[in-house]
């Protein structure tokens, strides 16, 4: 028989092991937190406080309204003062946007200790994000973190850390082979096909990730010092480019696309995109702007200008980009997921071709360009295309296939016209609704005076809002999302 002392220490023995066992998950996460915190420059904190002139919120030079149900954002000065007056002006939308992003990734991933484990793998995988980042941006970032306050989610993650991947999200979300941003339809009408002789950029963005995103839209008016103004269609907290026109008429878009491995280093497509939009007075110097940039993710970026000239360019990461500004006809131009150019025969390229719904969308969107005539296509038009909800070859293609251009998940809609400087937007539900228009010129004026809600010139809903179509196409949605039987 052994003796007493020899048993106990083999019992303390083992239960060391077991307390060492269940303590190491906590001490690596601990390990990851400090070891992947990103830390923002030094910036000088804006003290201005908030104002309230005939009803328009005002922080300094930028202030927020809302014009025929739309959120519109004008922020200006140096990049300090544009981050601190976009989270003080976007506050509660920002906190309601945000909470259902964590909301959602919790259903997910109920079990927590995955969660855990998913973000810690991201912190490390991203843990030099930033270094990718302008100046200018980490800067703006680091000003918008410290007024976000009270920061209800620092617990999760360190507030200005959070902030730059919400400005990566993007790039991130096109890393993941079953991405919700490859669906996006974009079609541009040069001069020869418009009844003025204007150029048109349209685009629906698709992005199935909460209907909070259409639902709490915002119209970014952004005056940087040094810099073209420009404004840019996104949702509060994100002052980057998805689709967006400055003030020299150069339009821009971006299409998830799918070829080569994502990279962790490179500067994000919203950032990227942006900077277009503050240097480029032509789609010439837009596109020598994006030949130069380092890429994360695999993406296809639209480009057209006032002069009608447009170009479609093809990125992914370590390839030179591939772009195509001669077309079959250059005043009808259609653009959906996949790539034409050297990355066509990418293996991934070729999935995203078989698997997803890019081909009858880009089909569909030349049926509807090439039945525009000379001289005849307006606004209105551009919309009643993006508002397309027929199958090519399917008569029984209902309302709501992923096939048709629209297939009621937008998150937002536009119709740049490059040519006057105006930007018609999607009020929502998704396509549905009226789009409002912006005048640029007036939107991006140092001298601009609003009044709330003042009146604004739109197009008409689609009619599937008043006759229950599209209710009852949206709860079949829902219903298909939730895996239960239409």
């Amino acid at each position: 028989m052994k003796p007493p002392v020899t048993r106990h220490r083999r019992k303390l023995a083992a239960l060391g092991v077991v307390l060492v066992l269940l303590a190491l998950p906590a001490a690596l996460h601990e390990g990851v937190s400090v070891g992947t915190r990103l830390h923002p420059p030094d910036v000088p904190v804006d003290v201005r406080r908030e104002v309230v002139e005939n009803g328009i919120r005002r922080v300094g030079a930028s202030f927020v309204r809302t014009r025929a149900g739309v959120r519109a954002v004008t922020l200006a000065g140096s990049p300090e003062e544009i981050g601190a007056a976009q989270a003080r002006l976007n506050y509660d939308k920002m906190v309601a946007n945000e909470g259902v992003l964590w909301r959602d990734f919790a259903g997910f991933v109920p079990f927590s200790p995955a969660r855990t484990l998913m973000m810690d793998l991201s912190r490390l995988r991203y843990r030099h994000v930033d270094q990718g980042f302008p100046d200018a941006s980490r800067r703006e970032i680091a000003a918008e973190a410290l007024a976000f306050q009270p920061d209800p989610f620092e617990e999760t993650l360190p507030t200005y850390q959070r902030m730059v991947f919400l400005h990566s999200l993007y790039d991130i979300a096109l890393s993941f082979e079953h991405s919700p941003l490859v669906g996006c339809s974009t079609f541009g009408l040069g001069p020869e096909a418009t009844r003025d002789g204007h150029t048109l950029l349209a685009r629906a963005f698709d992005f199935e990730a909460g209907d909070v995103f259409d639902r709490e839209e915002a119209v970014y008016f952004v005056r940087g010092d040094g810099v073209i103004p420009f404004a840019s269609v996104a949702w509060p907290g994100l002052i980057g480019v998805m689709s967006g026109m400055n003030l020299e008429g150069v339009a821009v878009v971006v299409h998830g696309g799918r070829a080569r491995d994502a990279s962790t280093t490179g500067e994000p497509v919203v950032l990227m995109l942006r900077e277009v939009l503050e240097r480029a007075h032509d789609t010439a110097e837009a596109v020598a702007i994006l030949a130069r940039q380092t890429v994360m993710v695999s993406h296809i970026v639209i480009v057209a200008d006032a002069h009608g000239r447009f170009a479609v360019v093809e990125r992914a990461p370590g390839v030179v980009p591939f772009v195509r500004d001669r077309f079959a006809d250059p005043a009808r131009v259609g653009v959906t997921n996949h790539f034409e150019g050297p990355l066509a025969a990418d293996p991934k390229n070729q999935a995203v071709r078989a698997s997803t719904s890019t081909l009858p969308r880009r089909a569909r969107l030349d049926q509807l360009l090439a039945a525009v005539g000379p001289h005849e296509a307006d606004v209105s038009r551009a919309v009643q295309m993006l508002r397309d909800h027929t199958c090519v070859g399917d008569d029984s293609c209902e309302l709501g296939d992923r096939r048709a251009i629209d297939a009621l998940i937008a998150t937002h809609g536009i119709v740049a016209d490059t040519t006057a400087r105006v930007l018609w937007v999607s009020a929502g539900p998704h396509l549905s609704g009226e789009f409002v228009r912006f005048d640029l010129v007036a939107e991006l004026s140092p001298s601009g005076s609003p009044t709330v809600d003042e009146p604004a010139e739109t197009i008409a809903a689609d009619p599937i809002l008043r006759d229950g179509r599209y209710d009852r196409a949206r709860a079949a949605h829902q219903r298909e999302r939730r895996g239960a039987t239409p």
